[in-house]
């Protein structure tokens, strides 16, 4: 005999606002232990993988979201390293500010130059937005190598990212690459460990949107 399954009845515009319900409350005694202002980031990350090992694993440099905020405010652009993270940022939000969502990893230039020199085309796509005349916030979802050459440029002197997301999922590098980050002077989120990709990198940048609208949905 099968076993009777219920389902909730939730009409459709109040099925975000429930999720965040239940997230909350699956949270528990967590909720309290959120630093005051990442918890919208957090919780939307939740929201969007399922995974509430985010509650333990983001990490923030001190003032991280309010000087991204800031750099929003004042027409920072963004830069992925997926065109699927730069597919799930909310540009019209972003446009409001002056603001753009760059993603430079499927431009020939870039990747006639990572052939020749024998590197990824993330490398090269960093360096490409490093000459941005631009404040710029990076969002990284999927290429360890990105964030390698983002902790290089910063340690030369010769880059300084209003906001480092440093969210590549995988294995290869993918832990020590976002350590290096940590180890800047730059404002960062960081996703500790194996866990990120680009959904995640896309919510993280729309969290912070949401958050400058005042959407403080959770």
């Amino acid at each position: 005999m099968n076993k009777k399954i219920e389902l909730e009845n939730v009409k459709p515009m109040d099925i975000e606002t429930r999720s965040f319900e239940i997230i909350t409350e699956e949270l528990g005694e967590k909720n309290e232990k959120l630093i005051p202002g990442t918890e919208l980031i957090v919780k939307r990350c939740i929201h969007t993988s399922a995974d509430f090992d985010y509650a333990d694993n983001l990490c923030f440099s001190d003032q991280a979201v309010q000087k991204a905020m800031q750099a929003i405010k004042e027409g920072a652009c963004i830069v992925t390293d997926t065109q699927m993270a730069r597919s799930g940022i909310n540009k019209k939000a972003l446009a409001r500010y002056g603001g753009e969502v760059y993603c430079f990893m499927s431009d020939e230039d870039v990747a006639a130059e990572a052939r020749a020199r024998g590197v990824t085309r993330a490398v090269v796509s960093m360096e490409k937005a490093a000459k941005l005349d631009k404040k710029v916030i990076f969002a990284i979802g999927n290429a360890p190598t990105a964030l390698v050459a983002l902790y290089e440029m910063i340690e030369a002197g010769t880059l300084s990212p209003e906001l480092v997301i440093g969210v590549p999922v995988g294995f290869v590098n993918v832990v020590p690459s976002k350590e290096l980050i940590m180890q800047t002077d730059v404002p960062y989120i960081v996703a500790r460990g194996r866990k990120g990709g680009s959904n995640i990198a896309a919510c993280i940048c729309n969290a912070l949107l949401y958050m400058i609208n005042n959407d403080r949905l959770y």
